[in-house]
């Protein structure tokens, strides 16, 4: 008789030191179900992975209590690997593609598949062939089934981030004996559409009798997908419902815990006349970064305000902050409170008053090996010597100083940690964004760049990253630019938003303009009035 659950984790504890992360948590998912496993940024939720997938973290900081049953029986994972034989399977968040390899060799990764040959026959089956035909065979079945018509030779490097995603499920699904796959914030880096394929695609998975841990911080896709779901806080289970007897208002009371606080941040519009002063004026800037090229970018930002960048995934909307700091090759022309802007030359623009939190967190914005504390002063100490103290002649860190202004930091924008010497590769991907914002924020900017700020992010923590935006705009003064896939966010707290389509801004528009002019600006239309203009 079949087991009812695919998969238990009962009482699980984890504690590292004194801390305990994971206090008693059970999670049950039964054979092709679809599961959501919600909570905020440190609620547990990648402990309690890295405890499924026996990831070395875990056996090299003392273990957990605690028992994971698979079809029913007792079992112990001693490593990724081990899961893996033992049908287990992960999406990734952080993508965990080889770049400088083809689609067919990311999917086959691993698991290769060969043919004999004549040096085979003599020296053995180490020296046989890469059956290369088998395995784009292999690859093309796995990229038509989530919906992929791309060549399956094409080199991973350069893709948009969505194809990279598809590309991660496919290898996932190309792997035999399959019985859990755990998708962690899939839809993050996508567009519309695209998340909705994806959405589509999991449910086929499901129907085979495969089960889904889906991890996501948006709630209209758990009621939507899902058939059960557990939420965690601060470490422990909340509670574990089916999606039909919820909502997606009452989920989010249960995973913040504090009741009402959930609601959209909001700041009162503004307008800024044309004769305020400009505080950023962008004219034809082309940027080359793969999947985000910017062709023709003009517009102008006013001290003092919250101007918006948006735009569908691939248009070019993260190239744009991206090429005027310097971390990819750009042309134009880009003068900053009236002085003409040096172009490709990352410390140039940070000296002149610029900061940035990328969007690409783990692979610009942060020192995963480093502590907290060093990553908070990393850009203050290079550019502006902060930090530093003279001791006989030599420059040293004032560890005092950066231990009080990281602890500072940390309480402010609530970054969820053990201490300030804590690594930044070991925290979650929300608080990860936050010491991305306390680094660009400890340069004292003029104006702060936050690109995709709260990718990634639980409603608690987004809630705090927007807020901290409007109060470092109204409190402070800070010119802020902020280019988000989140249009709603943008209408919320900016003033202007300019809209990013095939490389070019289609139009600057009012945050209260319609929803039909952005929709048409979306769409590379740029409204007029008695008709439309195309871009």
């Amino acid at each position: 008789m079949a087991a009812e659950y695919i998969l238990e984790m009962k009482n699980i504890t984890k504690k590292y030191g004194e801390n305990t992360v994971l206090s008693n948590v059970s999670l049950k998912i039964r054979p092709g179900e679809i599961h959501a496993l919600l909570g905020e940024n440190g609620a547990g939720k990648s402990t309690l992975m890295n405890v499924l997938f026996g990831m070395p973290v875990i056996h090299a900081t003392g273990g957990f209590s605690g028992e994971v049953l698979i079809d029913g029986e007792k079992t112990v994972i001693t490593s990724p690997h081990d899961a893996m034989l033992k049908g287990i399977g992960m999406v990734h968040q952080e993508f965990m593609l080889l770049p400088g390899f083809t689609i067919t060799e990311n999917i086959k990764l691993n698991r290769e598949i060969t043919k004999p040959n004549i040096m085979s026959r003599i020296f053995g089956a180490k020296m046989e062939s890469l059956n290369m035909k088998q395995m784009s065979t292999d690859a093309r079945q796995a990229l038509d089934s989530v919906g992929m018509s791309i060549d399956e030779y094409t080199m991973v490097h350069g893709l948009p981030v969505g194809y990279m995603q598809f590309v991660e499920i496919a290898r996932e699904i190309d792997k035999k004996g399959v019985k859990l796959l755990v998708f962690d914030e899939p839809t993050a880096v996508l567009t519309e559409s695209e998340a909705a394929q994806l959405l589509k695609v999991m449910k086929e998975i499901a129907a085979k009798g495969i089960a889904i841990i889906f991890i996501t911080h948006r709630l209209d896709e758990v009621i939507n997908a899902t058939d059960g779901i557990t939420i965690l806080r601060d470490g422990q289970f909340v509670t574990a419902c089916e999606t039909k007897d919820t909502t997606a208002v009452r989920l989010a009371e249960m995973m913040i815990g504090r009741e009402g606080e959930f609601s959209f941040v909001t700041a009162e519009p503004r307008e800024f006349k044309d004769n305020a002063p400009v505080a950023l004026k962008v004219s034809h800037l082309a940027v080359d970064m793969p999947g985000e090229v910017v062709k023709d970018a003009s517009f102008e930002v006013h001290e003092g305000e919250i101007f918006g960048i948006g735009g569908l995934a691939g248009q070019g909307k993260i190239g744009v902050p991206n090429g005027i700091m310097g971390v990819y090759e750009s042309t134009g022309e880009v003068e900053f409170f009236g002085q003409k802007m040096k172009l490709n030359d990352a410390r140039a623009a940070l000296s002149s008053g610029m900061a940035m939190v990328s969007e690409d967190r783990r692979g610009v914005g942060l020192l995963l090996d480093e502590s907290i504390e060093n990553n908070i002063v990393f850009n203050a100490m290079q550019i502006h010597g902060d930090y530093t103290k003279k001791f006989l002649g030599f420059t040293q860190k004032d560890t005092k100083a950066i231990r009080k202004h990281a602890e500072d930091m940390i309480k402010e924008l609530d970054i969820r940690c053990f201490s300030p010497l804590q690594h930044t590769g070991t925290l979650s991907g929300g608080n990860q964004q936050k010491v991305c914002i306390a680094r660009a924020l400890t340069m004292n900017p003029k104006m702060l760049f936050v690109s995709e700020p709260t990718r990634g992010i639980d409603i608690g923590a987004k809630k705090l990253v927007l807020e901290t935006l409007v109060k470092l705009n109204r409190e402070l003064g800070m010119t802020i630019v902020m280019v988000s896939s989140e249009l709603m966010e943008l209408r919320s707290i900016c003033d202007n938003v300019a809209i990013v389509s095939e490389g070019k801004v289609v139009d600057v528009l009012p945050v209260n303009s319609s929803d039909a002019d952005f929709g048409l600006a979306m769409s590379g239309i740029r409204p007029e009035r008695g008709g439309v203009l195309h871009a």
